[in-house]
């Protein structure tokens, strides 16, 4: 499930077993590429929950979560980070950090 959410909605979300949360930007080429990617992993995987946020509207979080630039990938188990992959990166990577985590 690819679901698009703002800080209020992070901070209030329920962060039990594994999910990623996705920092990205509308103005950003390689963010766009990655969103076909994530599709196409939500389709193999669809119980995994793939949280979205806009880098540029939620500052405040970005700042909190320690994220300095885009695409961001934030892979977390219970609300707390186990790895994270920055850039665009490759399908069997994604599926690889997601798996080390399940």
């Amino acid at each position: 499930m690819i679901q698009e959410i703002n800080t209020e909605a992070y901070d209030g979300m329920e962060k039990s077993g594994p999910m990623m949360v996705e920092f990205y930007s509308k103005k950003c080429g390689p963010c766009k590429m990655l969103s076909f990617v994530l599709k196409a992993i939500d389709k193999l995987n669809p119980d995994f929950r793939i949280y979205t946020i806009d880098f540029d509207e939620n500052q405040e979080l970005k700042e909190r979560l320690g994220v300095t630039g885009f695409p961001t990938m934030l892979l977390m188990n219970d609300g707390v980070e186990t790895s994270r992959l920055k850039g665009l990166q490759q399908k069997p990577a994604i599926i690889k950090a997601i798996e080390d985590i399940m």
